[in-house]
């Protein structure tokens, strides 16, 4: 159907809608600076597809962060923010996996555009990821989307579209809001307080504005806080044994006090634990699965990671302008976000540990019975706090600039300058080296003592050494708990520097209209360093450590979860653009006015070399409330820093090898690649915005969307099955060079790096419907947004295409994107200051994974459809000196709709820990929010 729709509007006149209806309470259509187009300044004659919503029709809506707020808008879809996965390393995370990364059609955060006033955004992570939160929300009075290909108008990244917020620049007066919330469980509370100042200056030449804002949100710190949260995990290997989801996962081999996994031939204790300090008892199983020591129920132990990361801000925000003369104007802006995450990851794992038969803290009764020297033991040991990662970001940008007039033109010139700082925490972090010397307890003299401080060559070494009773749930000293834990450190800073000129005017015109063209030009460097105390490069010294530390070969880690040092890397770009608008028919038959609109950019990099890029557009008026519009466009997105120059990064994953089927946990080696080259998208767009003269108050707005990437720089993971199947099936060196073998054909490390490999494909419908009008004289406002995307493929060599479009999890950071995405929004004005709003998102069943090869238990692989409800009431007062103030009472997912079990392959190895919601779903339940807004 879609592309049936597709081939009939293209037939019509080959050109698209751009779907520029607006928000019931949004700017007129005709004041919009349009953040597809330099040159075309109203949102009617808008060549590219734009969404627009108040900032004060999403608070109402949804009063949190302002980012969290635009998600909803189906649009949106892969988002990352608070309730991403706990975690501060790997490439997705970027140091901060709390960190508010928007993202358009889930083509990930890298393919769209994040700008402030029409302007470039700095990154502020080495991943080129923008973190949202950056931008001054209090003064920010609408959100723009464009949803098409705009890198001839806005430079490289924006193959998937723009984000322009756009600020209040003639804010006058005193603005104050605060607010409370607290779920229907009593925890996550979250407190917003903000200030906002604005005045002439100058007998009215100069205008200065300032703002700040304190948000806390306290977010879930357990994902046990939530009784629908089962511990739903995927066992299987989706091949010999087809993939099952379960629920009450647990894991046999890893109970709480510990379980002997082997103690010698004949020995009897083999398969018991500690389930209370220094007694073993029989091990209860749960439900069990081939293939898998996870189970469901049962003594397994599990994890209990954080649900919601927590999250404190400062933001920090002034504006002033000054008019030098009649034709020159000049502003300067400051933007500051000072924000902390914490989140909790998981407790001590140990899976597989050797320990002495004359281990200290082992009752000889049982030592007895062991009939080797040594014995193994796994657990999950919870008396320690869970590790905990705190990021602080420190984002500054600057913006200053003059523009003006020239005769009949207009030209601008301003430069951006951003300085990110991201310091993050881990605290409890294992250190591998003193964990092996405090598991080696022997006896002396004076009590138990680490074996590695008895030996003369490492006595001062181990001075401080605490030997380690893991015998049991509670058996381990505080003492010795605290000996194997340190706190690591990594500080990360990105700085950029953007230098844009631009002119743009009317050079002539036709009988049609002015012809209006843009000339501008564009210089950015782009800047990273960082600093770890905990790198891939630091392994444990195992002089006299007698278990559990390999000095050779695959050596161990110092620490499991590392972050590189990397040294200063940079690149800069030059871009030269050019646009024009040319009006070609009006007022004739079937064409109230018709205009192509063409735009193409030279650009020049240091490190991958020089690209064009072109769009071409068209919009055609037919007949009043009816218009057809269009673009075809070519666009870039230049590999990131990271990805041509990041250190090496390691961090340990428990994965199943494919060819030999064991599972242990490894190194996963992350490298960078030089040789990446820029992927390339092509992007068309076809629609009809209609708002027929019998409706009065209506508008439709219908968009059909293709979009190609090729060269598209993807990042492969050599434990992932469908790279396994390509190099085990397919023998393709891409492939098995990402997986290290010893000579016995035992996989001893994955490799991950990005390669210019994939072709990105999606296509889909967009659609909104909004009506104005009253009821008993009473304004009645309605709003509906649906996106359809049904497939999301991703094309590489040698492997099944792996399809994301209508799938809640997917490999290096993908996560949920619905084929149907659906928002409506009602308000209605009880009386002149009593009003209602609501909202209600929905999205439909999903498939729990995009890879086709994989074989699913008969009923198995979805996930059930979800969908909420949100209320605001709002009553506005009167206030001395002309102020008015909007007391408010929010409650989102009303009626506390609970998001179904759902989780990924590969997350058998962890229950409670990544997963077991899809994160487009609501896991807080329903959540209690009242505060005020006023102005002066």
């Amino acid at each position: 159907m879609p592309k049936i729709l597709a081939a009939l509007m293209a037939g019509t006149s080959f050109v698209t809608l751009v779907g520029a209806a607006q928000a019931q309470d949004a700017t007129p259509a005709q004041d919009i600076i349009v953040t597809g187009s330099r040159v075309v300044k109203n949102g009617d004659n808008s060549p590219t597809p734009v969404t627009v919503v108040s900032t004060e029709s999403l608070s109402n809506l949804r009063p949190t962060s302002l980012t969290e707020s635009i998600n909803t808008l189906p649009v949106f879809s892969g988002s990352r923010g608070q309730f991403s996965n706990p975690g501060v390393s790997g490439g997705v995370s970027g140091g901060n996996g709390s960190a508010a990364q928007l993202n358009l059609r889930n083509l990930g955060g890298v393919r769209n555009l994040v700008l402030l006033d029409g302007r470039r955004v700095p990154p502020t992570s080495y991943t080129n990821i923008v973190d949202a939160d950056v931008i001054p929300q209090l003064l920010v009075k609408r959100v723009d989307t464009v949803t098409g290909g705009v890198s001839a108008v806005y430079g490289s990244d924006a193959v998937s579209g723009v984000v322009n917020f756009v600020t209040d620049t003639k804010f006058e007066g005193l603005k104050v809001q605060a607010q409370y919330g607290l779920s229907t469980y009593s925890d996550d509370p979250s407190m917003n307080a903000a200030i906002a100042w604005g005045s002439k200056f100058a007998g009215g030449r100069g205008h200065f504005e300032i703002s700040y804002e304190y948000r806390n949100d306290d977010g879930i710190m357990r994902r046990s806080q939530r009784s629908w949260y089962n511990r739903a995990v995927v066992v299987g290997n989706g091949t010999t044994i087809p993939y099952s989801l379960i629920t009450n996962g647990t894991l046999s081999a890893q109970p709480f006090g510990g379980k002997i996994i082997s103690c010698g031939t004949g020995c009897a204790l083999a398969g018991q634990y500690f389930a209370s300090n220094g007694v073993l008892s029989s091990f209860t199983n749960g439900t069990t699965y081939s293939g898998t020591t996870t189970q469901s129920g049962g003594a397994g132990g599990y994890l209990d990671m954080s649900l919601k990361a927590s999250q404190r801000s400062h933001q920090v925000y002034a504006r002033t302008d000054y008019d030098f003369s009649d034709n020159v104007h000049g502003f300067l802006t400051l933007s500051g976000n000072f924000k902390k995450n914490v989140s909790y990851g998981s407790d001590i794992s140990l899976a597989n540990y050797t320990l002495s038969t004359g281990n200290a803290f082992l009752p000889s009764a049982y030592a007895a019975q062991m009939t080797g020297s040594t014995f193994v033991l796994s657990e999950i040991n919870t008396q320690i706090e869970r590790a905990r990662f705190e990021p602080q970001t420190r984002q500054l940008m600057a913006i200053a600039g003059l523009e003006g007039k020239l005769g009949e033109y207009n030209w601008n010139v301003s430069y951006v300058y951003g300085d990110s700082r991201l310091s993050t925490t881990s605290y409890n972090t294992v250190n591998n080296q003193k964990l092996s010397a405090a598991l080696d307890a022997v006896s002396t003299a004076g009590g138990p003592a680490c074996y590695a401080a008895t030996q003369a060559a490492t006595a001062s070494a181990y001075a401080n050494c605490v030997p380690l009773n893991l015998f049991g749930p509670s058996a381990s000293s505080q003492a010795a708990l605290n000996y194997i834990m340190d706190t690591t450190h990594y500080v990360a800073t990105t700085r950029q520097h953007d230098i844009n000129a631009a002119i743009s005017g009317s050079p002539f015109s036709t009988w049609a209209g002015e012809v209006t063209a843009a000339l501008s030009g564009e210089w950015r460097a782009q800047s990273f360093i960082s600093q770890s105390d905990a790198t891939p490069s630091m392994y444990a010294d195992c002089t006299n450590l007698r278990y559990n530390c390999v000095a050779t070969g695959s050596r161990t880690l110092l620490y499991a979860g590392t972050l590189a040092s990397n040294p200063h890397v940079s690149q800069s770009v030059w871009e030269v653009a050019g646009e024009v608008n040319v009006p070609l028919l009006k007022d004739v038959a079937l064409a109230k006015s018709l205009a192509i609109n063409a735009a193409a950019r030279y650009t020049k990099y240091n490190t991958v070399g020089t690209y064009w890029t072109w769009k071409l557009g068209a919009d055609w008026h037919i007949i009043d409330g009816l218009r057809f519009r269009g673009t075809i466009s070519r666009d870039i997105r230049a590999p990131t820093l990271n990805d041509l120059f990041s250190s090496t990064a390691i961090t340990m994953v428990n994965n199943q090898d494919l060819k030999t089927g064991a599972t242990n946990l490894l190194p996963s080696v992350n490298v960078s690649n030089p040789n990446l080259t820029a992927e390339i998208g092509n992007t068309w767009t076809a629609g009809l915005v209609a708002k027929p003269s019998f409706l009065p108050g209506f508008s439709l707005a219908v968009d059909y969307y293709d979009i190609k990437v090729s060269n598209a720089i993807t990042t492969v993971q050599g434990f992932q099955p469908t790279i396994q199947q390509g190099c085990n099936t397919g023998g393709l060196s891409i492939y098995c060079n990402l997986i290290q073998r010893d000579s016995s054909g035992n996989v001893t490390a994955w490799y991950v790096q990005p390669i210019n490999l994939s072709k990105i494909t999606t296509y889909g419908l967009d659609v909104e419907a909004n009506y104005v009008g009253a009821i008993a004289g009473h304004k009645l406002a309605l709003r509906a947004l649906a996106a359809y995307q049904p497939h999301i493929r991703y094309i590489q060599p040698g492997v099944a295409t792996v399809d994301q479009g209508g799938v809640a999890f997917g490999t290096n950071g993908l996560t949920a994107s619905p084929s149907w995405r659906l928002t409506g929004t009602a308000s209605f004005n009880i009386t002149d200051t009593l009003r209602v709003d609501a909202i209600y998102r929905w999205r439909n069943a999903m498939k729990l994974w995009g890879d086709p090869s994989v074989i699913w238990a008969t009923g198995q692989g979805t996930v059930a459809p979800f969908g909420q409800l949100g209320m605001n009431i709002s009553k506005t007062v009167t206030l001395p000196h002309n102020g008015k103030a909007d007391l408010f009472f929010n409650v989102q997912n009303l009626f506390n709709a609970t998001p179904p079990a759902a989780n990924a392959p590969g997350t058998s190895t962890a229950p409670g820990g990544f997963g077991g919601f899809s994160v487009v779903d609501d896991a807080v339940g329903r959540y209690f929010t009242a505060g005020f807004r006023a102005k002066f």
